[in-house]
């Protein structure tokens, strides 16, 4: 066989100089961004400033034409007037049962419906995630008149448990859809080899799976808990005859003096009421931002 004749090569094309990184024009691009998100820090987080501003105004300086966005002088008054009014500590103590009582039922069973769906395979799977998905986009102040019929005729008017089954209901769905998703992120092969080591499917989901849950219970308990802390609506429609039953959100507007709505007060009491959500949401932060972003990954 005749050897087969080299080609020649080609000359190496000469390369280009690199061009000098410019440190600005990456910064120029992120400059509208960067507006956008200043911007809308600013737009969200002065309604809350100008509530706690509000709080530590005497009452001369709320009612004046010239508002002020520092206050002039400050006073304690009107958080000493919100704790010593009737009914503080009852109705902090019935949002408190209501909202920890409706969190705790929705993970647990979130836990098993997410645990169901993420992980076993039955007919009508696709059928039950579509039901949650659309309960999820309801708007839950429609449903009012439904629920004042039903509960009237059971009998479970002005009562806590109601107020802590609604939010129940109202947190589920979504709980039920990050926990699935975050439960699916995990290998299924680390329950298996706990299976194989003795384990039982619970056992092994219980020691294995749920340390690795972690980040996505507090993510759904946080927004359980601020749902449920926040909602207005049900408890003033549902607790009539039964004052004592109210939750905070309805006792903020019960401030009345001889000018009208005591604004002072109203704004103190406010402010005492968005703390412990605040405070949690600070606590918990670091895990709920993980927690959303891992449930997210798959669906």
């Amino acid at each position: 066989m005749s050897p087969r004749t080299a080609r020649p090569r080609r000359p190496a094309r000469p390369r280009r100089p690199a061009r000098p990184c410019n440190p600005v024009r990456p910064r120029l691009r992120r400059l509208p961004l960067n507006i956008a998100a200043a911007v809308t820090v600013v737009v969200c987080l002065f309604p809350v400033y100008w509530m706690i501003a509000t709080a530590f105004k005497p009452s001369k300086d709320i009612r004046s034409a010239d508002p002020q966005l520092l206050p002039r002088t400050w006073t304690l008054t009107h958080f000493q007037r919100a704790v010593e009014a009737d009914g503080f500590a009852l109705f902090w103590r019935n949002s408190i049962l209501v909202t920890l009582g409706a969190v705790l039922l929705a993970l647990l069973v979130a836990l098993g419906a997410a645990f169901a769906v993420a992980r076993m395979r039955w007919k009508g799977r696709r059928q039950f995630m579509l039901m949650i998905f659309i309960a999820q986009m309801a708007p839950w102040e429609s449903l009012i008149i439904p629920v004042y019929i039903i509960s009237r005729d059971t009998d479970m008017l002005d009562r806590l448990p109601t107020l802590t089954l609604i939010y129940f209901m109202i947190t589920l769905p979504f709980t039920v859809v990050v926990l699935r998703g975050f439960i699916g992120t995990i290998p299924p092969e680390l329950e298996e080899a706990a299976q194989v080591d003795g384990c039982t499917r619970t056992g092994a989901f219980r020691r294995v799976a749920m340390p690795l849950l972690a980040p996505g219970l507090m993510a759904t308990s946080l927004f359980g808990f601020i749902t449920a802390w926040n909602e207005f609506a049900y408890a003033n429609f549902l607790i009539i005859k039964q004052q004592d039953n109210r939750t905070l959100p309805v006792w903020l507007s019960s401030f009345q003096n001889t000018f009208g709505t005591d604004w002072g007060a109203t704004m103190a009491a406010s402010t005492l009421f968005a703390l412990p959500a605040l405070v949690i949401f600070l606590l918990l932060q670091r895990h709920v931002t993980s927690g959303f972003a891992a449930g997210a990954v798959k669906g």
